[in-house]
């Protein structure tokens, strides 16, 4: 810790550098996931207030395990198949994905085509997963 604070006073446009792009990663990646929701706020958006779950897996993946009345729209096809949510729109919508890698980017894509009440899963289905709640299998 001594050696932190001599340096940083040593160098205080490199600390002040790296504390500026610190905040500027921070500010962007929460501008480009959108608003997260843990699990528990998903499961009551579901029972509350008629939420949509859109699942971004891939088909497969989907196949093998997805949260009950899930939409699956893989992430690879969201430009083209995109119109097949206009009935949703009006509906609180939570976005999943395996680890929230796509999630952010599909959050993007749908409030850029209108759709206002856009959430995201923190953690994605492996966090649902780790909490043990339910999944429908095919």
């Amino acid at each position: 810790m001594e050696q932190f604070i001599e340096f940083a006073i040593n160098h205080p446009a490199l600390v002040g550098l790296f504390a500026a792009l610190v905040v500027l990663l921070i500010f962007f990646e929460m501008r480009k996931g959108g608003q997260g929701v843990t699990t528990q706020e998903l499961t009551q958006l579901l029972n509350r207030e008629n939420g949509l779950v859109l699942d971004v897996r891939a088909k497969k993946e989907f196949g093998k395990g997805h949260i009950v009345n899930a939409i699956n729209l893989p992430f690879a096809e969201m430009k083209e198949r995109l119109s097949e949510l206009d009935q949703h729109r009006e509906r609180p919508m939570v976005v999943v994905d395996a680890m929230g890698q796509h999630a952010g980017t599909v959050n993007k894509q749908l409030q850029d085509a209108g759709f206002i009440n856009v959430k995201r899963l923190k953690g994605g289905l492996n966090s649902w997963r780790g909490e043990n709640l339910p999944l429908v299998t095919v």
